[in-house]
């Protein structure tokens, strides 16, 4: 029996970055571990920027994966917040890059679209069927911790998209790649 493949999913931010770790056998995926890498406000950028790419060095180090899927910029309305993100993309794509993973960059947009099934949809819903998607109790906290299991559920997705079988809450409508078969634990 071959190892599941595991997945790093990474939802970057300088002040709170979002992690997920996720295995899947192609039949089967499960959270393996997933938080966040707080960093110091009062610390200058390039400290914090170290903080993150040590984090992830760490997460690698630990859990050995063969995936590593990050959250690709968005573009905000103030520019510098936007370059500064792109800042801890890069220690993060540095990081993966140093470990030899194989690595996927996702929208905002493709991995909503991945999780519910809408692009559009609200951080609550991808948090609502993170926790579906992977049989929880309930979804990981917090929210940054979820975006990242996100990512890493994109990446799976992408290989082994499964059938329909879920509605989400407050839309009525079923996600287009939902299925109870694909996430058993």
């Amino acid at each position: 029996m071959t190892r599941p493949s595991l997945v790093l999913g990474i939802d970057p931010g300088t002040a709170v970055t979002g992690y997920g770790v996720v295995a899947s056998d192609g039949r089967t995926t499960t959270l393996v571990e997933c938080g966040v890498i707080r960093t110091n406000a009062k610390e200058p950028l390039a400290s914090r920027l170290f903080d993150i790419h040590e984090g992830v060095r760490e997460l690698i180090s630990r859990h050995r994966p063969d995936t590593l899927s990050i959250e690709d910029v968005f573009y905000a309305r103030n520019v510098r917040t936007t370059v500064v993100l792109g800042h801890a993309r890069g220690v993060i794509l540095l990081a993966g890059q140093q470990s030899a993973l194989t690595i996927h960059e996702y929208t905002p947009t493709a991995i909503k679209k991945a999780i519910t099934g809408r692009g559009a949809a609200t951080k609550e819903q991808v948090q609502y069927m993170v926790a579906r998607l992977l049989r929880l109790k309930s979804a990981p906290e917090p929210a940054d911790a979820a975006d990242g299991v996100a990512a890493a559920l994109c990446a799976c997705l992408a290989f082994n998209p499964p059938a329909v079988s879920a509605t989400m809450p407050g839309t009525g409508t079923s996600p287009s790649i939902i299925s109870s078969k694909a996430f058993r634990r």
